[in-house]
């Protein structure tokens, strides 16, 4: 057993590392607080505004155009706490290294966030202190529930007017079902906004308004009402932790002294074993409580060693589990959470060591590909700039050069290494659209471009439809798309054309069914001969394509039944009612026939496509459409406005909620009709009101409407 897990050789020990992402809805603030979390640490020396186009993080052009989070920037920086007299800090003038991960907010995006979140131990949760939680941070705090990351919320823009702090803190516990307790509570609101209570320690700082840009701060006594509000939260915050915490919670019970110390290391294990949620406000764009937020990460988000080891499986037997110990001193074994054509470097790899060291010049073994590849540079990312560096250990995140088989989510092990980690998972296109190059010039480049762009974006996916010829490209939505087509043009330096986007539909059963299919070809010589007999019946919703052999006496034999599975699966790639995807059925393959010399694997993988296209004929099958969460934020005097266009556009009205002078109007909204609506509530609204959707689930399409898609679908 390794006592110490860090080398020698390493900066920064993994006590005194970071990694943390920062997260939310669109229009909450992550890159702004980024920009001044980078400012104060001082990584930067002069602010960069997101609505400037000049936000360090945000370095395309196109995000900078937008002045939207597109793709996910890394940047690497250091900050120490300094401990005011009084005040009691987890690791006081200890530098430490966070490495920090600022993800996009908008859904299209949301496969950055996923694979972000897979690689990281702990992340910032922003919130508007006016909107509180958002559609996309609902989606957000449910991809960090799913890989078990510890959270803080950060209620930010309590400048804004309508900022409500309990208000949200009261939404995070409600809709978000978490442990919140204030950790740093704002004093005054709006143009009030001055500083923060700090709840553990009881005192109050007061941020300057001077030209510093809030890098000045005054710590004092609490007095008067704010004492007040600093006891109850007190009182509030000690009566979480001990209810979860064993070693506060023994002191509590026995009416003995708790330190601020020990309450500090109660809320810190609370935190990483998620059962505790801190929260603090502020405003990073006013310069108001970035700092004490960052003392926060260091105080109650966890280190790599502070989280369970990542558990890998043995590709020949998935069953066996491989426990990789967060050390040194191990084997390497990294994932690649992220893939980049940069144009200076070539192919970047994103990755994150979990255990071992990789210097420049190794060899690094795949077990998907079973090829080993050398590691040509190793980068440390700050956003678009990039410092070669030597090695990387456990912990870091960096990025290589060099590897030309890696794709997202593979593992990256020392030689002969045989294990493979968890991938992140991502959700399937929604959208699509036919792309072709104008000129026979571009036809090579635009081929290029898209290969590129598809091993980039896990959720981008390209295919060629067999009946048109036509290219057609997938993605989560209009603006991916959009995105995807600006980069072709600027990047690629492609001319290309496109159609308007298509909806990816799908289609499903409502009924059981038989089907029969027979294929019989006799000419002369040695014949095809296969013979299926079938069942369909409705499986369970997001249960995919299930099938089951049941016939039984050898009717098929042993041999064809795989090519039998293969042809139903292959059947359900074009539907019956307007040829598109058949979704959540199972099969039963209960009979059929074979012949001595005719029966081949060809033949009946036929024949079970004759099986199932007679067996959906007759299932009932009907067209679904995907179904969009739609939240519009308002002006109360044009509620009914936009309820009134979100019904004729087939919306079903969810909720309404008031928040200040604002409605929020959240309803259920077919994707098909929401095509231009940015440009439609705009106008509905002089300007005033904003909207956010994500996907919900897939809905039957009325019988009405199914004749002009299926004719849009020919056309």
């Amino acid at each position: 057993m390794v006592v110490n897990p860090n080398s020698p050789e390493r900066p920064y020990s993994l006590e005194r590392t970071r990694n943390i992402g920062i997260a939310a809805h669109i229009d909450a603030g992550k890159t702004t607080l980024t920009e001044r979390i980078l400012f104060y640490t001082g990584m930067i020396h002069k602010i960069g505004e997101v609505h400037d186009g000049a936000a360090t993080t945000d370095w395309m052009e196109q995000e900078r155009e937008r002045g939207i989070t597109i793709t996910s920037a890394a940047v690497t920086t250091e900050w120490w706490q300094r401990t005011e007299e009084g005040s009691v800090k987890l690791f006081p003038e200890e530098k430490q290294r966070i490495n920090i991960i600022d993800t996009p907010g908008h859904v299209d995006f949301t496969a950055e966030v996923e694979r972000s979140l897979r690689v990281l131990d702990g992340a910032i949760v922003v919130f508007d202190a006016v909107a509180g939680v958002q559609p996309q941070t609902e989606t957000v705090w449910r991809q960090a529930t799913k890989y078990n990351v510890p959270r803080l919320v950060f209620v930010n823009k309590m400048d804004r007017v309508g900022a409500d702090f309990g208000n949200v803190v009261a939404e995070v516990r409600e809709k978000l079902g978490a442990n919140a307790a204030s950790i740093l509570i704002p004093i005054g609101s709006e143009d009030a906004l001055i500083g923060q209570i700090d709840v553990v320690n009881q005192k109050a700082v007061y941020f300057s308004d001077d030209d510093t840009f809030g890098s000045t701060f005054t710590v004092k006594e609490l007095e008067g009402d704010l004492a007040d509000i600093g006891k109850a939260a007190y009182d509030e915050l000690l009566n979480a932790v001990a209810d979860i915490d064993d070693a506060v919670g023994e002191k509590f019970l026995n009416e003995e002294e708790i330190s601020h110390e020990e309450l500090k290391q109660g809320i810190r294990r609370a935190t990483i074993a998620n059962k505790l949620v801190p929260v603090a406000g502020g405003s990073a764009f006013k310069n108001k409580g970035v700092q004490y937020l960052l003392d926060a990460v260091i105080d109650y988000l966890p280190s790599p060693l502070d989280i369970p080891s990542a558990i890998g499986m043995d590709p020949e037997n998935e069953e066996l589990e491989i426990e990789i110990p967060t050390t040194d001193h191990a084997k390497f074994a990294a994932l690649a959470f992220k893939l980049w054509a940069d144009k200076y470097v070539g192919k970047l790899v994103f990755f994150r060591v979990y255990s071992g060291v990789i210097r420049k010049g190794d060899t690094v073994y795949n077990p998907r590909t079973r090829k080993s590849e050398r590691v040509g540079r190793l980068i440390r990312i700050q956003a678009d700039e990039h410092k070669d560096i030597d090695a990387c250990f456990a912990g870091d995140i960096a990025a290589m050069v060099g590897l030309k088989n890696a794709t997202t989510g593979d593992t990256l092990a020392s030689e002969g290494y045989d294990v493979v980690l968890e991938p992140p998972t991502f959700p399937e296109p929604v959208i699509s659209m036919a792309v072709e190059p104008r000129t026979k010039v571009d036809q090579e480049k635009l081929a290029l471009a898209l290969a590129r762009l598809s091993e980039e974006d896990p959720t981008f996916m390209v295919k060629t439809d067999e009946e048109t010829g036509q290219t057609i490209i997938s993605g989560m939505g209009e603006l991916h798309l959009e995105i995807i087509v600006d980069r072709i043009k600027r990047e690629f330096k492609v001319d290309a054309n496109t159609g308007a986007p298509q909806i990816t539909y799908r289609e499903t059963i409502t009924k059981s069914a038989k089907g029969e299919g027979k294929l019989v070809k006799q000419s002369g010589g040695r014949g095809q001969y296969g013979h299926v007999v079938l069942s369909v019946q409705p499986n369970e919703a997001g249960k995919g394509i299930t099938v089951e052999n049941k016939t039984v006496g050898g009717s098929i034999p042993k041999e064809f039944i795989n090519a039998v599975i293969k042809g139903c699966r292959e059947s359900t790639t074009n539907g019956v009612v307007a040829g598109y995807p058949v979704i959540d059925i199972h099969v039963d393959i209960l009979d059929g026939s074979s012949h001595e010399v005719d029966s081949n694997e060809n033949a009946f993988a036929m024949a079970a496509i004759f099986a199932m296209r007679d067996a959906l004929k007759n299932a009932g099958s009907i067209l679904l459409e995907p179904i969009m969460a739609v939240e519009v934020s308002t002006p109360e005097e044009y509620q009914g406005d936009v309820m009134g266009d979100l019904n004729r556009r087939r919306g079903q009205i969810q909720s309404m909620e008031s928040k200040g002078a604002f409605s929020m109007v959240r309803a259920n909204v077919p994707l098909k009709e929401m095509f231009g609506y940015s440009t439609a509530v705009r106008t509905l609204s002089s300007g005033r009101a904003s909207y956010a959707m994500t996907p919900s689930h897939f809905e039957q399409v009325p019988n009405n409407i199914v004749e002009e898609i299926a004719i849009d679908r020919v056309a």
